[in-house]
């Protein structure tokens, strides 16, 4: 479960705002991305919360950034948009759904736990920055 539509739609709106001199409303992102707008407020809303961006209210209100995007590790914008810690398999070691029942015992949960770590640290340090300036991006060419 890593990443859904919620974080993919943060980081298209995030693109959005960060490039806008002015707040951008959840009605006119929905609209400019094509994506539901109840579901694209409620995103919005975990940014906020998380204070990704800023809230102004009023005619000409919307979202604004509330950081620098350098300032913005793309692990909290998951965080953020998806409600919770990303994990990469249903069972890692955030996930109470191991099929075991116990994650510990599992043959494979060191590895999982290993991989996770690495996935961690990877988007803690990855910054919104980062991504679209082509920085510091992973090489998986061979």
């Amino acid at each position: 479960m890593l990443l859904t539509r919620a974080s993919e739609y943060a980081l298209l709106s995030l693109d959005i705002i960060r490039n806008s001199e002015k707040p951008q409303g959840a009605e006119q992102l929905a609209r400019e991305l094509s994506i539901p707008k109840s579901f694209l407020a409620k995103i919005l809303q975990g940014l906020a919360k998380s204070d990704i961006l800023e809230s102004k209210k009023g005619a000409h209100g919307g979202f604004i950034m509330s950081k620098k995007a350098h300032e913005i590790s793309i692990a909290e914008i998951i965080i953020a948009a998806e409600g919770k810690t990303p994990a990469v398999f249903d069972c890692s070691q955030y996930s109470s759904s191991c099929p075991q029942g116990a994650i510990g015992a599992c043959n494979i949960s060191p590895f999982l736990a290993t991989f996770q770590n690495k996935i961690d640290t990877f988007l803690e340090e990855l910054t919104l920055e980062d991504i679209f300036n082509n920085e510091h991006l992973p090489s998986f060419s061979h």
